[in-house]
């Protein structure tokens, strides 16, 4: 199979409207969760990484987005701002346009006081007519598997590009906050009453979050800007074990791992860091913590980004592949959120504070409802 590389990104969340703005502000440590209020949402305050009334207003001066809804607008404003670093022609039928999420349009629910349309709702009819904005014409594919579905639209992007049916690919991804999403989260008794604390012994919970991530891939390496980086191999699994709960044993995860890894030629030696789900709820992150040990990553770096971002649902695994992928270009290991004592049963090296290490490779990690599980590497070339 052939090298398939990141030629552009971009991430549009209340840290920023760019990847580079959002790099930036996780690496001074700031953080895009705050406490809202908003009965529309919930009667009670609650934690969340979400725009503030007049942002995505503000990031979308000068374009015509009236007749989209919020979730299609972050959709186009990312892919606008990746195809810009681009000189791609998405419309000579050499490039996929893929579109990941977990919820889409479900706030049209809560909008409408009659049931809308099936075609407003229908996930794929968001994707069309996203798409055809930037005159795609046609089909777009649309990935939709729980909270893997970002790094799950990344993987297959990859693959059709190093299969060779495509050259290029266009992966977005993007998920709201929404009624029907905390309300969601709060029925499990899984929101956390203070921001997230990955890995941490007093954590609580999830914090949620919204935002979009694009990345364009491309089988040319003279597209990608210097420090080019390569979308390498993947892995896909499933625990089979509940429909929210994920695995007690971590197997499957740490097969996924093990596989990326295997499949990219690498050991756990080569690995700079792990870029793990990290949701800050108790059975999740113990589950990875086993899982890091099934795939010899116990001792290696690893950070969670929920911190900075809350949980993204469908747009997760983009947004954090992205941030990873411009840590791994600037050698640095970044610190997770929230984090200051161990709160799993097997002790793994989670990142503290911000270190300088020399590497070519990290991994990126995801989990799921239904016990999905993805993991990729991404290296510099």
């Amino acid at each position: 199979m052939s090298n398939v590389y990141v030629i552009a990104d971009n991430i549009v969340a209340p840290l920023g409207r760019t990847a580079a703005e959002n790099f930036a502000a996780v690496r001074s440590g700031r953080s895009g969760i705050q406490q809202h209020r908003d009965p529309l949402l919930s009667p009670a305050p609650f934690y969340a990484a979400m725009m503030p009334p007049g942002q995505l207003e503000a990031y979308a001066e000068g374009y015509n987005l009236s007749e989209y809804t919020k979730f299609e607008q972050l959709l186009i404003l990312s892919v606008q701002d990746a195809l810009a670093q681009t000189a791609l022609d998405i419309t000579d039928g050499r490039t996929a346009f893929i579109v990941s999420t977990t919820k889409g349009n479900i706030a049209l629910l809560e909008q409408q006081p009659d049931a809308p349309p099936y075609g407003q709702m229908e996930l794929f009819g968001a994707a069309r007519k996203v798409a055809a904005y930037f005159g795609y014409q046609a089909a777009p594919i649309v990935v939709s598997n729980a909270c893997i579905s970002g790094l799950l639209a990344v993987l297959i992007g990859r693959r059709l590009i190093a299969s060779g049916q495509y050259d290029h690919a266009v992966v977005t991804g993007a998920d709201v906050m929404t009624q029907f999403v905390l309300s969601g989260f709060q029925s499990f008794q899984a929101v956390s009453p203070e921001p997230c604390r990955p890995f941490d012994a007093e954590r609580k919970g999830v914090t949620l979050g919204e935002g979009a991530g694009t990345v364009v891939l491309s089988k040319r390496q003279e597209l990608a800007p210097a420090g080019a980086v390569l979308a390498g191999a993947g892995s896909v699994s499933n625990d089979a074990n509940h429909i929210s709960g994920p695995s007690r044993t971590g197997a499957e995860l740490g097969m996924a791992m093990r596989n990326a890894m295997l499949h990219s030629g690498l050991t756990p030696a080569d690995i700079g860091f792990v870029s793990a789900h990290g949701t800050a709820t108790l059975y999740n992150d113990e589950m990875e913590a086993k899982a890091l040990h099934l795939a010899g990553l116990e001792q290696t770096p690893v950070n969670s980004f929920k911190g900075y971002y809350g949980h993204t649902l469908g747009a997760a695994g983009l947004i954090e592949a992205i941030i990873g992928i411009r840590a791994l270009q600037q050698q640095v290991v970044l610190p997770t959120q929230g984090f200051s004592q161990p709160g799993v049963s097997l002790p793994v090296n989670v990142s503290r504070t911000l270190e300088q290490r020399s590497m070519r490779h990290y991994l990126k990690t995801v989990s799921g409802f239904g016990g999905c599980n993805a993991a990729m590497v991404f290296s510099l070339v």
